[in-house]
């Protein structure tokens, strides 16, 4: 083969071909942007979801490189199991994605112990039993990605829930990002704002509860509109890949949110 062939071939292979990567919470939204843009550069990738119907759709629809897995981030008894089909599948991972989460707008005099119980089940606990199953398969030189949000480090009203479990994952990601540095292992998380998701980020909001927020968050984001899946995907992937001198770090996409920007601000 001559070298104009190899480069013909080299052009050809994607940006991550050879990567093996899990993506928690993959069937919608980011985690399923995220999902295919690994896929379109040649990556392989797991991907879990809580609902048998969507995983199922998922499967049918993306080509043999992903594995649809259904799985609860609330059953530890899944996440053990969700250990040994990584194992089986896919062997040693590059990247582990934590995006599952569930969250809803609840004021502080409704919320349940139930409510509250299974919010920290999903996001907080699933998300970090998660790691500690799945932390033996990643390589040296991999790196592990949390979804947060810029709940954690503002406030909400309905939202003091969802933001406490959001808050628990940035500390565990900067802990983690400690623990795992002699193992070559890298820790970061992003922090999205308002993303134009099928569930707009709350699970069991009602379409007109929905489009209202979706409002809320045009007028609070001063870019004045909300992110797409794939601007924050971009970002996961920057953050699992390229930022190879970046740990401990939460990356807001956010449309200026954190940056607090006065009305002035915006316009200049």
């Amino acid at each position: 083969m001559n070298n104009i062939h190899k480069k013909i071939i080299n052009m050809k292979q994607g940006k991550y071909e050879g990567k093996k990567a899990v993506v928690t919470g993959g069937t919608h939204g980011i985690g399923l942007a995220t999902v295919k843009m690994l896929l379109a550069e040649g990556a392989e990738v797991l991907l879990t979801g809580r609902n048998p119907a969507n995983v199922e759709q998922v499967r049918r629809t993306l080509g043999d490189r992903a594995h649809a897995v259904v799985s609860d981030a609330a059953s530890i008894t899944d996440i053990k199991a969700l250990g040994n089909i990584v194992r089986e599948k896919l062997g040693n991972i590059d990247l582990l994605y934590i995006n599952v989460g569930i969250s809803s707008l609840t004021l502080l005099e409704t919320v349940t112990p139930e409510t509250y119980d299974q919010a920290f089940a999903v996001n907080t606990r699933g998300s970090y039993f998660t790691v500690q199953q799945l932390v033996p398969l990643i390589i040296r030189g991999g790196s592990i990605v949390f979804t947060t949000s810029v709940a954690d480090n503002s406030g909400y009203a309905g939202m003091s829930v969802y933001a406490g479990t959001k808050a628990a994952l940035r500390a565990f990601a900067k802990n983690f990002a400690a623990e795992l540095l002699p193992k070559g292992i890298r820790v970061n998380a992003v922090s999205p704002g308002f993303i134009d998701t099928p569930t707009m980020g709350v699970t069991d909001a009602t379409e007109a509860e929905r489009d209202a927020f979706r409002k809320a968050g045009d007028l609070l984001t001063p870019m004045g509109r909300h992110g797409s899946p794939e601007e924050v995907a971009k970002a996961v992937l920057f953050l699992a890949f390229d930022a190879t001198f970046t740990t401990g770090e939460e990356l807001l996409v956010d449309g200026g949110i954190g940056q607090q920007l006065t009305p002035a601000e915006k316009l200049a």
